[in-house]
């Protein structure tokens, strides 16, 4: 870990913890987000975690850009991830279909693996979360088993359904809302991704553990989920 400081903003820092994704970088992000809530305490406007950085709002009026970066040194000083801090864990329905996931077939035929596999293989491990952005409730989540990789679709669907599952690259996630988007689209969760009244609005937070479960239609249809196929919400 080398941390650095760069200027986003007159009162907005980012701190860059690391250069590379990874999933072993969350914990030194968690502990380093917990260091700096702690240091700045009510002059901390919005602290913001991402995949290898944390953006850092902070009230002008009471600190000088020198005193921010003083304190975010002082953040980081003996710095140690605690290993327990790993975020809640969350497992998803999904079903797998080609009427709501028309990319199954495609990442079946780019991977050689039949479609059945390709859904055993990403509902078989646990993901992390590594940010929330794109769209309220959107979480970014990874690393998908690497023969599921694949790029974002050349031209975004206009309108994609809440509740779609997709991949892009080796990332995954779930869309929060009806929206548009250009990932591979391979099911559909019934989960309440946003809401308003919930405490931190997105049921996911960075650090959270995800884990995608498969259902049948019928079990996808009594937990709330809409089966309306996407081509009917295009």
């Amino acid at each position: 870990m080398n941390p650095r400081v760069e200027v986003v903003a007159l009162d907005c820092l980012m701190v860059r913890l690391f250069d590379e994704i990874a999933e072993t970088n969350m914990p030194w992000l968690l502990a380093a987000s917990a260091s700096l809530r702690q240091v700045f305490a009510g002059h901390l406007i919005d602290l913001v975690p991402s995949y290898t950085t944390l953006m850092l709002q902070y009230d002008l009026r009471a600190l000088t850009p020198a005193q921010a970066r003083d304190l975010i040194a002082q953040a980081l000083v003996d710095l140690s991830p605690n290993a327990h801090a790993r975020g809640t864990r969350h497992t998803l329905p999904v079903w797998y279909d080609l009427s709501v996931g028309p990319e199954l077939s495609l990442l079946s035929q780019r991977s050689g693996l039949a479609v059945e596999e390709v859904i055993r293989r990403h509902s078989g491990r646990e993901y992390q979360v590594f940010a929330l952005g794109f769209a309220p409730g959107f979480a970014f989540m990874g690393l998908v088993d690497e023969v599921l990789a694949a790029p974002r679709l050349s031209t975004p669907r206009k309108k994609v359904a809440a509740g779609s599952v997709g991949i892009a690259e080796r990332q995954t996630a779930a869309y929060p809302a009806v929206s548009p988007g250009g990932w591979n689209l391979i099911g559909r969760t019934p989960a309440r991704l946003f809401d308003r009244e919930r405490d931190g609005y997105s049921l996911m937070q960075p650090g959270d553990r995800v884990r995608f479960e498969a259902v049948s239609h019928a079990e996808f249809i009594r937990l709330g989920g809409d089966d309306s196929p996407l081509e009917a919400q295009a």
